[in-house]
């Protein structure tokens, strides 16, 4: 079963449990600044940018085991330019 989504942001609200989740990760081992924006936002510009026809399994797989030092050194840099809302550009391909 394909399930379409019309807008990235209907797609970002059903990874919303799994993002939610490794949040929860994060803060557990200390990470308490890191958001699921900040999740989300990472593997966009890290990962899901150039791939096409992603499953939400595949998706969730890569929020669960992104990597926490990967993530991290992302939001730091991230946070030298206050940028802490998740975007939506350039991720069409996803839908």
């Amino acid at each position: 079963m394909d399930i379409k989504f019309v807008s990235l942001n209907e797609l970002y609200e059903r990874l919303s449990p799994a993002l939610n989740s490794k949040v929860n990760e994060f803060a557990r081992k200390k990470y308490s600044y890191i958001k699921k924006e900040d999740i989300w936002n990472y593997l966009k510009d890290n990962k899901w940018l150039n791939s096409n026809a992603l499953s939400l399994a595949e998706m969730v797989d890569d929020i669960l085991n992104c990597s926490n030092l990967e993530v991290d050194k992302y939001v730091k840099n991230q946070l030298k330019n206050q940028v802490r809302n998740a975007y939506f550009n350039d991720l069409d391909n996803l839908l």
